[in-house]
């Protein structure tokens, strides 16, 4: 008998469609990597915000965001890591950025 795999939210997510990649994120993504001791997971997430904001990958900030927030990381820092990225990975990926950020902070547009 096969023991039933806990519901995460990788498994809730895409688990469906992509199980075997839903188990390599809660297992090897989050079970592991983020979990290793050299970095701490608020590191992490500003690496992981970075990147994401480098490469313009809008729909992954919408997770990301929230659990830099919830790692330590402060809205204060993480628009400053927007801003610091707008010189190395181009304008409009900074622009999407803090636009995503204003709507995951629930700040109305000035």
């Amino acid at each position: 008998m096969s023991q039933k795999k806990p519901v995460t939210a990788a498994r809730q997510s895409f688990g469906d469609i992509a199980p075997k990649l839903a188990e390599l994120s809660d297992e090897v993504l989050f079970g592991d990597v983020w979990e290793r001791p050299q970095l701490a997971k608020r590191d992490r997430s500003l690496v992981t915000c970075a990147a994401l904001v480098a490469l313009g990958k809008t729909e992954q900030m919408n997770f990301h965001f929230p659990r830099a927030l919830e790692n330590g990381v402060t809205q204060e820092e993480l628009i400053e890591v927007i801003t610091h990225m707008a010189f190395y990975a181009g304008w409009p990926n900074a622009m999407s950025a803090v636009t995503r950020a204003r709507e995951l902070f629930g700040k109305a547009s000035s």
